[in-house]
């Protein structure tokens, strides 16, 4: 079962492998890198992932990604998503998805996407080794970011985890606050330079994954 509406945090994709595949055609052109404190990581233990415009297209303000058919991924967000699997390193997503709450789609909504997302990231020869999502109403919870909780939580199930040791990735300043109340390292994802209290600033995700992995830009 994809998502179990008896656990909000969300779900656990079934256990998948790939081989060590390595896309050394992917090159990184006209991108900015801004580095911006000091707890970004050779090479991250764990990566913590958002999802809207992180690994697919961002709804209009207001608006969710409510049916599959609506989930468009990022150019090089499977990329990069299998560059963190062949470093055999967990990526692990960490989304809010208020609109369950706020009645503008439903659990099984929620899993479709989900599915969906699973299905694109597996054609790319990708996987994401978990998946928690918050679908309460901002307030209701301690896991909807910026609280960390939804990355406790996943330490929780990965014991080997110290989140010193780990990455929380996403395009919007919740993720950094979040990742900064875990005690992880923080990019944040931006076209520009920009207010941020992230370690790190980078165009898109195959970017900040490239460097935190190899030093590439």
């Amino acid at each position: 079962m994809l998502f179990d509406p008896s656990d909000p945090f969300g779900y656990h994709p079934p256990e998948q492998t790939i081989g060590n595949e390595r896309n050394r055609n992917v090159k990184y052109a006209a991108t900015e890198v801004r580095r911006c404190g000091d707890r970004i990581l050779a090479t991250p233990d764990a990566f913590f992932l958002d999802r809207d415009g992180t690994l697919n297209e961002k709804p209009p303000p207001g608006e969710y990604v409510t049916s599959p058919q609506q989930l468009t991924l990022l150019p090089g967000a499977a990329a990069a998503v299998r560059r963190i699997n062949a470093a055999a390193r967990p990526a692990i997503l960490v989304t809010n998805q208020r609109g369950v709450a706020r009645g503008l789609m439903s659990e099984i909504d929620l899993a479709a996407v989900q599915k969906r997302l699973t299905e694109l990231l597996r054609e790319a020869g990708a996987f994401l080794d978990a998946c928690y999502c918050c679908v309460h109403e901002k307030g209701d919870c301690h896991c909807r970011k910026p609280s960390p909780g939804l990355l406790t939580r996943a330490a929780g199930d990965f014991p080997h985890l110290d989140l010193r040791n780990t990455v929380m990735i996403g395009d919007a300043e919740t993720d950094v606050l979040a990742g900064r109340a875990a005690g992880t390292a923080t990019v944040r994802l931006a076209d520009a330079p920009g207010g941020t209290a992230a370690d790190l600033v980078a165009p898109d995700l195959r970017t900040a994954v490239g460097l935190l992995l190899e030093g590439e830009r």
